[in-house]
């Protein structure tokens, strides 16, 4: 069961499950242009290092790794686990 329902897991929801502020904000964006859909499905974040210069080229994987590992921040997920 989902914790924040009393609905299984997995189970699919009905149009009346769904609040109407939320049916009717989801309508309003289908009803939007393919291209305005796209300019707001993606939204950009700033990532430190990585978005500083254009673009890094490395010879080796190995190479990449270690620049990783020596210059980004932990919780941009780019370390060995």
């Amino acid at each position: 069961m989902d914790s924040e329902t009393s609905r299984p897991k997995g189970a699919t929801l009905r149009a009346d499950d769904i609040p109407a502020e939320w049916l009717a904000e989801f309508e309003a964006a289908a009803r939007r242009p393919l291209q305005t859909r796209f300019r707001y499905a993606f939204i950009h974040t700033y990532k430190p290092v990585l978005d500083d210069e254009p673009f890094r080229a490395f010879d080796t994987t190995a190479d990449y790794r270690r620049w990783c590992e020596e210059n980004l921040p932990v919780w941009l997920g780019y370390g060995r686990v």
